[in-house]
């Protein structure tokens, strides 16, 4: 035999262990973005050896977190196909039923080419909201279809751009009308066949700010004295009411009126605006978009002309850019909570545009013609249904119906569910005499002639069944069966003739034009061409976390068993689902160093909201619900001070002392004068300026000794995770977003999940959904929750299908996995911040001239220098090829520019490069190189129409102005319209789709 080689020995002593090379970490390294190579010279350019050096000087001491993340069998990392192993167990253990519940949720199919094209294209997903218009003219024109769909179909004016579900949406209306009525009366009708849900989540929403909602029946509506009435059309028992008179008398006496409207069944029904509506809300959720158990889905909601000004949440408008073309941009923002804080219309800020987008590509898709074809489907196959009951001995409590029917079923009510579970099917139940059937799209003639059987397989001993029936056959067995195309024969539409929808919809050129997959499918890549998205480009927003969205965290998102269950299925059919809740509970519990965590808020907006209400009622338990003061820092996002504003509190706003940091004697001379009446403090950590203040631990126990909860806003808990905890350092009560940290996307606006994670003495009070029979249980709170707050979202889980994407993240990091994000965030904000220094002011640091997550670049100096402007330098960036940071907040001027852990050093540098260079274009402006109005920022971005036109009329060259670096040679975005201009936005308001003509 051949000796071996000492070469050979050496190497086979230091080879890797077999369990090395499985590389159950690998994920690791496809998350986070520099090498170890690359952070070792990022760490050289900071000044120091190692990454653990940077994070000690960094954190204070008094906070840091020693431990290691206490996450369970998920402590250590698992491979994607690991991971999705797991899950795919949990997924297995849920049952997936054909559910004929209704109640606001419905099965649907969802077109492939949107499927494919939209949910599942990072394009799409990872796009964020459009604030910077140029680069988003694609989701704004996908959005803007959306609410030409809803206009057309309510029958109203104007429509948003989005909301989180249908309750929300309906108390949003409410607090809508209370605003634009000054009312003399409190009080909010609501009629009895509303969605139990939404009459849950209305209440919740009145009760702090004391609106009165009482229920009782639609007719009695106009004798309320209510400002306010509350519709829904068709009704949760199937009926289809005319209510033209109703709301006639309703503004008769002085009310405005609310319809809940199902968008499906206003293709052949009367419009709300045609009857008499002034506000029409509900979901888009059976336009192409799964049951997902409860979420996410897109509401909408529709307003009458007088009322625009007032609307919640995005409205997407169209004005014209630089060069006097069409473009889209988001209207009227000095509406929204980042602009008017405690005075907006509402707290909303991430919304439901993803969704949206796929509810309106399914208009699109389908067409006026296509959308009636199916909604005829669905009303026929009720209509069926109805029938064949009927003939087997069944009476209906609702004559008239669009896709539901409520049966009079008696003393065999048990009997028939027990018979459809043994089929897999759920029907909805009422009480012990009725059960509800609701039809959708996905009814095929099998799943008819399944539930006609089962209700004769119940009713095969009535006496009513003496005589034969028409299309009635009995079989050897003596159980009768229906001909279903005997009982289509013999049937006639039920939806009241006076009812019958006669005026025109979807006329616009978009939906009648992408009926072929050819024609959608490009369509939908001529959309997402327009855009930029983290798919082409780093996204470095501040306060925002546009970190990766891996393709194996969204791939369980469309897996049968998490989308097509729906919200209200029995608890045995949805175990793994549960399961999987509780698990990504505990990771988030681990990750905060809170007692326990509730997933319901659907929006990190829903999260403040529902914990400042968690904390209200913490002080009610013990006699002090007069405590109603909320101490806000002048730093703080403006959801804070929109939140603490619908959760009934006086905002009290605490200074800022010049380095950013909390002002600690403000605080203590405002706790001291509201000590009596104070609820809370709203502190974001680390800090909205970026920086990890020293006296965090200081700020809570002086809230805490003046009688207060501390509440942590969780939007920078990118910047914490295995390193400080708040529920450590005095933290009562936090919101996260888990579209920020724990890598839900974006999708361009939503959708977005805000958990809400509370210390011990408050877990007692997380959210039910009584409505629907959901009280919470876990280990906080193993007897139940009696105690809770109401509903805060539609469903008990809130957006739960995209909750998979978060477990899967924790899943993979493992804790080592998660400290290091962590850390590698920190590290490339800081080697920006040092690297721009020289070049732009960085406006505040903590001890070492250090940053947290983000860093914040002051441009005043440039401004009062130049002339040049924050957005002069945003819409520079865009011919750089980048989507510009976080303009002018949290402070006026400025920009703020958070990397996250997943960006490479290549594009960091590229990045810098970009900053740089455009220094040096500023430069020239200063030192009288270039014209102060006629350079590359001021007439910035440039469209390839632009530099390709016949004439070039500045100064500057065209190949400056669009290939200012040698790289972009090789690759180069193009936006597609100018700079927009938002002040004629906002003059002539348009917010439909424009006409083709406008484009020629």
């Amino acid at each position: 035999m051949k000796p071996e080689h000492p070469d050979h020995l050496m190497n086979r002593a230091n080879r890797p262990t077999f369990a090395e090379l499985e590389r159950h970490d690998a994920f690791v390294e496809r998350h986070i973005g520099p090498s170890a190579d690359d952070q070792r010279q990022m760490l050289a350019v900071l000044g120091f050896d190692n990454r653990d050096a940077l994070i000690d000087a960094v954190i204070p001491p008094s906070i840091r977190r020693r431990d290691s993340l206490p996450l369970g069998e998920f402590t250590a990392p698992r491979s994607e196909a690991e991971a999705l192993a797991r899950l795919r167990e949990l997924a297995c253990q849920n049952e997936v039923f054909r559910s004929y519940i209704g109640q606001g949720y419905y099965g649907t199919h969802t077109p492939a080419v949107i499927l494919r094209n939209v949910l599942e294209n990072p394009a799409w997903y990872t796009a964020y909201t459009p604030y910077q218009p140029e680069i988003s003219q694609g989701r704004l024109e996908a959005l803007l279809n959306f609410q030409q769909m809803v206009i057309d179909l309510t029958g109203l004016d104007t429509a948003n751009a989005s909301l989180l579900d249908e309750g929300t949406a309906a108390a949003e209306a409410m607090t809508l009308l209370q605003r634009v009525g000054k009312p003399r009366s409190n009080v909010f009708y609501v009629a009895d066949d509303v969605l139990p849900q939404t009459i849950e989540v209305v209440r919740t929403r009145a009760q702090p700010v004391d609106i009165d909602v009482r229920v009782g029946p639609a007719a009695a509506a106009a004798q309320a004295g209510a400002f306010g009435v509350l519709l829904q059309y068709p009704g949760v028992n199937g009926d289809v009411r005319d209510y033209r008179d109703l709301a006639a008398a309703i503004h008769e006496a002085g009310a405005h009126v609310v319809a809940a409207a199902d968008l499906l069944a206003l293709t052949l029904l009367t419009p709300p605006g045609e009857w008499g509506a002034d506000v029409a809300v509900g979901t888009s959720q059976r336009f192409g978009v799964p049951l997902a158990f409860g979420g996410p889905h897109a509401a909408y909601l529709a307003v009458r002309d007088a009322f625009k000004r007032q609307m919640p949440g995005r409205l997407v408008g169209v004005t014209i850019d630089a060069q006097g073309k069409p473009a889209l941009r988001l209207a009227l923002q000095t509406r929204e909570q980042h602009i008017r804080r405690e005075k907006a219309t509402s707290n909303v800020c991430t919304a439901q545009a993803l969704l949206a987008i796929m509810a309106s590509m399914y208009a699109v898709y389908h067409g006026p013609r296509g959308l009636r074809q199916i909604a005829e489907r669905v009303h026929r196959t009720a209509a069926i249904l109805a029938a064949g009951v009927r003939q087997l001995g069944y009476a209906l409590a609702n004559d008239t119906f669009f896709d539901t029917l409520t049966i009079e079923s008696g003393t065999r009510t048990e009997a028939l569910h027990e018979a459809a579970r043994a089929r897999r099917i759920n029907l909805r139940r009422i009480d012990n005499a009725r059960v509800g059937v609701s039809v959708d799209e996905t009814t095929t003639r099998s799943d008819l002639a399944d539930l006609l059987a089962l209700f004769a397989e119940t009713a095969s001993e009535a006496p009513a069944l003496a005589g034969v029936q028409p299309g009635t056959v009995h079989t050897q067995s003596g159980a009768p069966t229906l001909d279903i195309d005997a009982l289509d024969a013999s049937v006639e539409d039920t939806l009241p003739g006076a009812l019958l929808r006669r005026s025109a919809y979807l006329t616009h050129p978009v939906f009648n034009r992408h009926h072929s997959e050819t024609e959608m499918l490009r369509y939908l890549r001529r959309l997402a061409d327009k855009d930029l998205a983290l798919d082409r480009a780093m996204i470095p927003l501040g306060s925002c976390t546009m970190k990766l969205n891996a393709t194996s965290e969204m791939l369980p998102v469309t897996w049968p068993e998490f989308a097509q269950i729906h919200p209200f299925a029995p608890a045995s059919q949805t175990v793994g689902y549960r399961k999987m809740i509780e698990q990504l509970e505990q990771m988030l519990v681990a990750c905060t160093g809170y007692a326990a965590v509730s997933l319901q808020p659907n929006a990190g907006s829903q999260g403040e909201y529902a914990g400042l209400l968690i904390i209200h009622a913490y002080h009610a338990s013990r006699g002090e619900g007069h405590r109603n003061v909320c101490l806000i820092p002048a730093s703080a996002h403006g959801t804070n001070p929109a939140s603490a504003q619908m959760a009934g509190m006086q905002v009290v706003v605490v200074a800022c002392d010049a380095q950013g940091n909390v002002d600690v004697e403000d605080l203590k001379t405002k706790a001291a004068r509201h000590a009596d009446k104070l609820a809370a403090i709203m502190i974001t950590y680390p800090s909205t300026h970026g920086v990890f203040e020293q006296n965090v631990r200081e700020i809570c126990e002086i809230v805490h000794a003046h009688g207060g909860q501390v509440y942590v806003d969780g939007a920078n808990m990118n910047a914490m995770v295995g390193l400080t905890a708040p529920g450590q350092f005095g933290g009562d009560v936090s919101h996260l977003n888990l579209h920020k940290t724990f890598c839900i996307p974006h999708g361009g606006g939503g959708p977005g999940v805000g958990p809400v994670a509370v210390a011990a003495h408050l877990a007692r009070f997380l959210p039910n959904q009584r409505s629907v029979g959901y009280v919470r249980e876990d280990a906080a709170t193993p007897a139940g929750n009696p105690d809770g707050i109401g509903a805060v979202s539609s469903a008990p889980y809130g957006s739960a299908a995209i909750l998979p994407i978060s477990w899967m993240y924790i899943a993979m990091m493992g804790a080592c996995g998660l400290k290091s994000a962590t850390e590698t965030a920190i590290l490339n904000a800081n080697y920006i911040a040092k690297r721009l220094a020289p070049h732009y002011p960085v406006l505040y640091s903590g001890a070492g001239g250090l940053v947290a997550h983000e860093c914040i670049l002051d441009l005043r100096p440039i401004k009062d220098a130049s002339g040049v402007t924050v957005e002069d330098i945003a819409k520079r960036l865009i011919d750089y090829g980048f989507h510009a940071p976080t303009m002018s907040f949290p402070v006026p001027g400025t920009l703020m520019i958070e990397p996250t852990e997943s960006e490479s050093k290549a594009e960091l540098d590229r990045f810098i490069d970009a900053m740089i260079t455009i220094r040096d274009e500023i430069r020239a402006v200063e030192q009288g190189r270039a014209d102060r109005d006629d350079n590359p920022l001021k007439h910035a971005p440039h469209t390839a129409a632009v530099i390709g036109a016949d004439t070039w009329p500045h100064a500057y060259g065209r190949e400056q102005a669009a290939y200012p670096i040698p790289s972009l040679a090789a690759s180069k975005y193009w936006p597609p319209v100018g700079r927009a201009d938002n002040a004629y936005g906002d003059r002539n308001l348009f917010c439909s789709c424009v006409p083709v003509s406008d484009y020629a």
